[in-house]
């Protein structure tokens, strides 16, 4: 069942409008009773994406997600809400923000239903989500990064987003220092009023990786299982490596600009000093720098656009005694 959950008036007769798609047990009808043969509330899933315009993993996982369901409907025990497309202007343009306001959507939350047109959005939106038994937030890098499959969560929700996140079939688990979080986000401004989200970071911005995908889907099938909302197969979800401690990444910057080409392969072990890649200069035909790897450890991050300047991210790397815990 598909809902318009915010909407606002544009110039020249056209609307704005966020919408979701509601998927029901067989049985259970919108506004009617919503419980199980054992009079228990059912569970809700709500699957988020695209509050970014240039993120575009979340489309093909709220799609393949949809197609698995269907396909077993007589499965699937709780309610399953997939919105995939917060941002809908920002995703048919392809840009991260709201076009023509330069605002960064994840940065307005919760907002105001008393406030601007971004704001009344996503208050909207908050409201409507809110009360899920979990939330899966699916961003991608952006266009100058690839990241492992990975579930980033605030320290200060650990205790009980952990748990959920190593159902998901995630590589990696990492849980931030609270300071480092900004608050206006839409996953902060829902855990910290009790509705548990999960804020996945996977693949490339503009691009589509299917077997990310695939996996994220495989985990949510997984995940469901876990919460008594899915009575079909499911994969035993894989062990992810969980980092609690900033100090466990090393980050890898650019010492000079010019054109960064790749030695290593992304999510590669690498061995300490193993050249990860160069940066080169294509004017003069030279090597500026080569990049080595501080540590023996996992590269799970690393540069796809190759152009860099002075201080550029390269990559990141998790010392191989986290990864063995």
């Amino acid at each position: 069942m598909i809902k318009t959950i915010a909407k606002v008036a544009l110039p020249v007769d056209e609307v704005l409008a966020i919408k979701k798609n509601r998927i029901l047990p067989e049985g259970v009808k919108e506004g009617r009773s919503k419980k199980n043969k054992k009079n228990e509330a059912l569970k809700r899933l709500s699957i988020v994406t695209g509050i970014h315009g240039d993120e575009l993993e979340g489309q093909y996982v709220a799609y393949e997600l949809q197609r698995r369901i269907r396909e077993n409907k007589e499965c699937l025990k709780g309610i399953v809400d997939i919105y995939p497309a917060m941002n809908p202007l920002g995703i048919d343009s392809i840009t991260r923000g709201i076009p023509a306001f330069d605002l960064d959507f994840n940065r307005l939350f919760p907002g105001n239903i008393d406030g601007n047109m971004t704001e009344y959005l996503a208050a909207g939106i908050i409201e409507d989500v809110k009360g899920s038994d979990c939330v899966i937030d699916i961003h991608a890098s952006n266009i100058y990064l690839t990241e492992i499959p990975q579930i980033r969560i605030n320290e200060l929700h650990k205790d009980w987003l952990v748990p959920l996140a190593e159902q998901c079939n995630m590589d990696f688990i990492w849980v931030h220092g609270a300071a480092t979080v900004l608050e206006s986000t839409f996953a902060y401004s829902l855990n910290s009023i009790g509705t548990p989200v999960l804020v996945v970071e996977m693949g490339v911005g503009m691009r589509i990786t299917k077997t990310y995908g695939d996996q994220m889907v495989d985990g949510i099938f997984a995940l469901m299982k876990h919460m008594g909302m899915w009575t079909g197969e499911a994969i035993t979800p894989r062990k992810p490596i969980i980092s609690t401690d900033w100090r466990d990444v090393s980050y890898l910057n650019a010492s000079t600009g010019g054109l960064f080409v790749p030695k290593a392969k992304h999510s590669q072990m690498m061995k300490k000093g193993e050249v990860i890649g160069e940066i080169v200069d294509p004017l003069q035909g030279i090597v500026l720098d080569t990049i080595e790897s501080p540590v023996e450890g996992l590269l799970f991050t690393i540069r796809d656009y190759p152009v860099v300047e002075e201080g550029s991210l390269i990559g990141r790397l998790l010392p191989k005694e986290v990864c063995e815990r």
